[in-house]
This record gives structure tokens, sequence and C-alpha cells, in this order.
């Protein structure tokens, strides 16, 4: 049954190659567009491992410095497997007076991680965010693209319950 899973794996894995090939042949061309392919190699595999930049700075004849230096510089990428659901806690001067550190310490104990980690089960990726623009709606989150207004710890479970019984999204600003 483990070679099965593996041989899926694989194709799957090699489906994502040749999705990203495809891609880099689109945009190879073009200049400025390293960061178009990286957004979308992040799409198709849902990070970007070594071996994906490795392979873009192949098919873009492009330095792997230049590839990591993007993907470094760029808060929106990501080396590490994350979530199914990114959950973005605000900690801008409005969120965070009005209680967005506590809401901070009640997500790292409900989900069992830090900032920046990812839950055992893959199910949540946990970040911090400087400012989401919400500030009269503080201390405000977001949840993959929906924002919750007035988080307190008392609310997070229930917010959270919205993602893990398959229900997609829950009362939003």
């Amino acid at each position: 049954m483990d070679e099965k899973k593996n041989i899926t794996g694989d194709q799957q894995q090699r489906e994502q190659y040749e999705a990203v090939a495809r891609v880099i042949e689109q945009y190879k061309k073009k200049p400025g567009s390293l960061i178009m392919v990286l957004h979308a190699a992040q799409g198709i595999f849902g990070y970007l491992p070594m071996e994906v930049q490795q392979f873009i700075a192949d098919g873009m004849d492009i330095p792997l410095s230049e590839v990591c230096g993007v993907v470094s510089f760029y808060s929106f990428f990501s080396t590490q497997k994350r979530g199914k659901h990114t959950i973005r806690m605000c900690q801008g001067t409005a969120c965070y007076v009005r209680g967005g550190k506590k809401v901070v310490e009640a997500i790292k104990k409900e989900l069992g991680v830090d900032v920046g980690g990812t839950t055992e089960d893959g199910q949540f990726t946990f970040e911090i965010v400087r400012c989401i623009g919400s500030c009269g709606l503080a201390p405000a989150m977001m949840v993959d693209d929906d924002v919750y207004k007035q988080v307190t710890p008392t609310k997070l479970r229930g917010i959270l319950a919205h993602y893990t019984e398959g229900e997609e999204g829950g009362e939003t600003a």
C-alpha cells in the first residue's frame, strides 16, 4: 500500500514540476517575470522548497542566488509547507492596544504552534502581520481571505471551528 502511495506521490510531483515548467516557458523571455513564476510555483506546490527554486533558476537560466534572494525578500513567499488555511493576526498599533497580543497567545495555545508555524494536522499556518487595513475593527484577524472583527480569545474557538468542520468562513467583518 505504501508503494501505491509513493507512485501516486511521484506522479503528482512530476505533474507539479511539469506545470511549473509550462509557467517558466510562458514567462522566460519576459524581463522582470521571476515574481510571477515564483507566485505560480507556490500556488502549485503550496510553498517553495530549495528544489523548486533550483528548478526555476535552471529553467529561467538565472542564478539560484537571484531566485533565493527574491524568495527570502518577499514575505509572501514561503520555503516551508503551509497549512490548508492561513491565519493572519494583525499586530498593528490599533489591534495591539485593543487586545491583539492576548489573541496571539490564545491562538498559540489553541493550535499548539508558534508564530510562523503550521499545525501538525496541516490545517493552519499562523502568521503575524503589521496591518490588514481594518483598524476600526481592531483587533482584527484574517483566515485566508476572511476578515474577522473585534476578535477576542473567547471568540477564537468558534472562528476556527468554521475551518475545521468543513465550512469555509463564518461571520466576518
